[in-house]
């Protein structure tokens, strides 16, 4: 007989969650064997010191991990669990992406109705645009319109874009073929992430807006399908319409200015600027900065930006110089290429008395 300190199948499947079955499978694939088998009635015994185990690979296998990975869990070590755990968890959501993406794909397919042509444009422009733009999009709970890319054509130009409330970027771009009418829609910011590398590679983008979606058609490629976003976009106009009169504008290097981010230390970031040029500073005062040259009008002034936003505003712009425009300390900044201003980025400084 089993001693006083076990406990049936049973009752240890109330204390783990777990069936009787479910212990049996458990026990014969080796992942917990029972504490004591009865030698006559073959009936199961578990300790009270095996419910943790059982309860961690009931909870694993809730979260549909392989028996395999599971067993991996509980034999490593914390680091090593928790590394195992985000490695499954990721799959778990790539995959579902992927479904989500197909799945959008048929039901666009079993629509069959005729696309709206958009506009058409080259593939490898329209690729650089939207990794450019791309860089303002967040993925916020409860604003999911952050992480994508809104799209925007007229009889003249398609303008893409996006915006993550600390970063604004829009880029226009003159399409091949004249727009025939009008359109807008946000596309999803992940599937316009993986459509990219085949975007890039065609020489012709055809824009095509079906229900829900749309098709970039690539000749001799596969087609591209995004899904849109309902909810509403941002009102960026009526932002760029509220921005002050420009007190300072300053011309710089983009590769110095760069070089001088990455080489700073600290998470916030301090712009000087004068008649002499640009200074960059941190929080840490024992830092001496460093000076970049620049073209200067208008007045003298700092103003601070956190690290996460300054940099990819200035990463993704064209050409090698950067205009960028001042309007106060605390208002935001433009960011643009000097000789072509098809892309505009606006980043949102902190507060002076937030940065140390």
């Amino acid at each position: 007989m089993p001693n006083s300190e076990l406990m049936p199948i049973g009752v240890f499947a109330r204390r783990s969650g777990l069936t009787s079955s479910a212990l049996r499978f458990y026990a014969d694939s080796g992942l917990l064997p029972p504490a004591e088998v009865d030698p006559v009635s073959g009936y199961r015994y578990y300790g009270a010191d095996q419910v943790a185990r059982a309860t961690v690979l009931r909870r694993l296998r809730e979260i549909a991990m392989p028996l395999a990975a599971v067993e991996a869990v509980l034999a490593a070590g914390a680091d090593e669990a928790s590394r195992l755990l985000d490695e499954h968890v990721a799959k778990i959501v790539g995959d579902a992406a992927v479904a989500l993406q197909k799945a959008a794909v048929i039901k666009a397919a079993l629509g069959n109705m005729p696309g709206l042509p958009i506009a058409a444009l080259k593939g490898p422009v329209l690729a650089d645009a939207v990794e450019q733009v791309l860089t303002a999009t967040a993925h916020e709970p409860g604003m999911p319109v952050l992480a994508g890319l809104r799209i925007e054509a007229n009889h003249e130009a398609v303008t893409l874009t996006a915006t993550d409330r600390y970063r604004f970027s829009t880029r226009t771009l003159v399409p091949t073929e004249p727009p025939g009418q009008t359109w807008a829609g946000t596309v999803n910011g992940d599937d316009l992430r993986a459509a990219v590398a085949e975007i890039r590679r065609s020489t012709l983008v055809r824009l095509e807006a079906v229900p829900h979606g749309i098709w970039f058609r690539v000749a001799e490629r596969e087609d591209q399908h995004c899904r849109l976003l309902s909810e509403e976009f941002p009102d960026h106009r009526l932002m760029l319409a509220s921005l002050g009169k420009v007190t300072t504008r300053a011309t710089v290097s983009k590769d110095l200015l760069l070089r001088a981010l990455e080489e700073h230390p600290g998470e916030r970031i301090a712009l000087h600027i004068a008649d002499h040029g640009v200074h960059i500073r941190s929080a840490d005062d024992g830092h001496p900065g460093i000076s970049l040259p620049a073209t200067v009008t208008g007045e003298s002034l700092q103003i601070w930006f956190e690290l996460t936003t300054l940099y990819p505003a200035v990463s993704t712009a064209i050409g090698p110089d950067l205009m960028v425009d001042l309007r106060g300390n605390n208002q935001p900044v433009t960011i643009r290429s000097a000789d072509r201003g098809d892309l505009t980025t606006l980043a949102m400084p902190i507060k002076p008395d937030h940065a140390i």
